[in-house]
């Protein structure tokens, strides 16, 4: 157990320098923009001071920027910490809830939820979303044979199942053409349509998902070790597996439903956070959630200002990024095999 413990200092001086991070990465996305506003404007709305600014540019602050730079750090976090769990229970460096079939379920219950039952009340959409999801986790864990298999055939597994609910979810938009963009907004991956509506029940969801990994993030990092051994520490390692996969496919179902298919966070982040503090676990999930809000905050600021005035899907960021890092993970990984 002594091998994949990390000390307490140097864990909270990570996660501090984390939190730093998000802070000034959010202050920049908030400012940046085709409109420019100041810093100390910005700070002065939050104190409820009196400002400079237009009604146009304070309305453009509160009911656009700020709700959109939220929404977007409440999904990094959601995935990147979905992620590094995901790692943990399957002892495989490389899953993601993108792989193994959860978020491809979970996009295919918010399409039910959107062309079927005509859910326009968007709390209802993560519980259709959470029931795509943690089925098609489940599907996955029935055709790899078990819970822990060998990564080949979980990975092969994931990507079974997340082609047959794609598939599903094409029928779906073929049959109800009359809804097909709202499907789209979110297949691409984009936070355009975020108010503070979507940020507050998505926040619920995902504070009662993280919630619950951070308060067994010790325990989880039992699950890196043997089942025997785990027994032999008192620890249930098929109990705690079910916790935290039902934990994090909720919030991969939440991010996904506001958000859409937004991949390779949750491979991206946990990888450089265990990179740059060589042995951090779970028990480092708070860097990790705070590393991945402010990377998917970043991956925003670039999808609307790269090509201003459009836009480019966050998902196509993201891709760019994450795809070449998942290949370099891949050869690495099979250079030490």
């Amino acid at each position: 157990m002594s091998e994949i413990q990390l000390k307490p200092i140097w864990r909270w001086q990570w996660t501090l320098m984390a939190g730093i991070f998000l802070l000034i990465v959010c202050a920049v996305a908030i400012t940046i923009g085709p409109v420019q506003i100041k810093t100390i404007e910005i700070i002065h709305t939050l104190l409820g001071r009196e400002t400079i600014l237009s009604d146009q540019e304070r309305s453009l602050l509160i009911e656009i920027r700020f709700p959109r730079v939220a929404l977007a750090a409440l999904v990094g976090a959601a995935l990147a910490t979905s992620g590094a769990v995901y790692q943990t229970v399957f002892r495989n460096p490389l899953a993601d809830p993108y792989l193994l079939g959860a978020a491809a379920g979970a996009g295919l219950g918010a399409t039910i939820a959107i062309t079927v039952a005509r859910a326009d009340f968007y709390p209802s959409l993560p519980i259709f979303a959470f029931i795509g999801g943690i089925l098609a986790v489940i599907a996955t864990f029935l055709v790899a044979g078990r819970l822990y298999s060998d990564p080949g055939s979980l990975l092969l597994s994931g990507i079974a199942i997340g082609s047959f609910a794609t598939a599903v979810q094409t029928f779906l938009q073929q049959r109800n053409s009359d809804v097909l963009r709202p499907v789209y907004s979110w297949i691409l991956g984009e936070l355009t349509v975020a108010d503070w509506s979507s940020v507050r029940w998505a926040a619920l969801y995902i504070f009662i998902a993280l919630g619950i990994l951070f308060s067994v993030s010790k325990i989880l990092d039992a699950l890196m070790l043997s089942d025997e051994e785990a027994f032999s520490l008192g620890v249930s390692p098929n109990r705690i597996r079910i916790i935290a996969v039902c934990a994090a496919t909720l919030a991969t179902a939440t991010a996904v439903s506001v958000s859409g298919l937004i991949g390779f966070v949750g491979i991206v982040v946990p990888h450089i956070i265990k990179r740059l503090t060589k042995k951090a676990t779970n028990r480092a999930l708070l860097a990790i959630a705070l590393f991945g809000a402010a990377f998917l905050v970043l991956a925003d600021l670039g999808a609307r200002t790269l090509i201003s005035p459009a836009e480019i899907p966050i998902g196509v960021i993201t891709a760019f990024i994450g795809a070449p890092f998942f290949l370099f993970i891949l050869r690495t990984r099979s250079k030490n095999q």
